[in-house]
């Protein structure tokens, strides 16, 4: 893994740490490669390391007793996953599975707590992005429970055009099946809110391109999260 050093530099996890830790880092570091609709692990599993996306998305989902899968989080490139049960000592409380060819860095427990307890400011780094992904669920159950389906969708939709700097048409990077999941929705009334928002002049979809034509209009639906008229 001759280019490591420099993946792992790039990690937000990692970033500011001096290079004798990001030697350290890569020595621990395991190169693992999954493909599409591999499962990495299972909930219930033991959580014996964590896992840094570096190409490739990777799903996190529970499966209901009826066997209806909920997406809690899509993980991209630069983003941990596993981390939380890691560091209680628990096991994995979902599923995690690769839903493109992905390439992952994974972390043993055991030999990163060792590293975390030589180098407390990789401990900070560790804490900092702990506290960004709890306001990112606590931002997901407040659109999940206040914010009716549209609403949900206008704010994704916003966000993938916010990460290009506000640019527009996005490219939806996951199934309209699995957005429908992560919006807690299914697929139907997913289409059917795609057509009512293409109908009102808000958006044009064209495949995964999906363009905003009125991000005023968009915003005013996300940010009152009321149904669409």
């Amino acid at each position: 893994m001759e280019e490591s050093p420099h993946i792992i530099s790039a990690i937000p996890l990692f970033n500011g740490l001096p290079e004798d830790q990001l030697r350290d880092l890569t020595q621990i570091a395991v190169d693992r490669q999954f493909k599409k609709g591999q499962i990495i692990f299972s909930e219930g599993d033991e959580a014996d390391g964590f896992y840094v996306v570096v190409q490739g998305l990777v799903k996190i989902f529970k499966l209901s007793v009826e066997g209806k899968e909920q997406i809690l989080h899509i993980f991209e490139s630069g983003e941990p996953f596993g981390e939380v049960p890691v560091f209680t000592g628990q096991h994995f409380p979902a599923h995690a599975e690769a839903i493109a060819k992905s390439r992952l860095f994974f972390f043993p427990r055991d030999a990163f707590t060792d590293l975390i307890e030589q180098n407390p400011s990789l401990a900070l780094n560790m804490l900092g992005m702990l506290s960004k992904r709890l306001r990112q669920f606590t931002v997901k159950v407040e659109h999940l429970s206040l914010k009716e389906v549209p609403g949900r969708l206008a704010d994704y939709l916003l966000n993938l055009a916010d990460e290009k700097g506000g640019e527009s048409p996005v490219d939806l990077k996951i199934s309209k099946q699995q957005l429908a999941s992560l919006l807690g929705t299914i697929p139907e009334t997913l289409s059917r809110i795609l057509t009512r928002m293409t109908k009102q002049g808000l958006i044009q979809v064209d495949g995964p391109r999906i363009k905003i034509m009125d991000r005023e209009g968009l915003e005013e639906l996300a940010t009152a999260g009321k149904p669409l008229s």
